[in-house]
């Protein structure tokens, strides 16, 4: 797996659990505090977008996970 493609999954991933949690039928943990993580998530996405650069990309170079298109 890829950097670009673990990166996609982490932010879906982060988008979707704070959006469970802070919606007011979630069963468990309902805060709607969480709404401002899916809020961090979307504006390093937008950030990355034009800057071209993610810490968490950066994180997983270092742990060696292959950059896509890198063989």
């Amino acid at each position: 797996m890829t950097t670009d493609r673990m990166i996609r999954i982490v932010a879906g991933s982060f988008v979707l659990l704070s959006l469970a949690l802070g919606v007011e039928s979630s069963p468990v943990f309902v805060n709607a505090n969480w709404l401002w993580f899916t809020a961090f998530v979307g504006a390093n996405l937008l950030q990355s977008g034009f800057t071209r650069w993610c810490l968490l990309e950066t994180f997983l170079k270092k742990c060696g996970v292959k950059q896509a298109g890198a063989d």
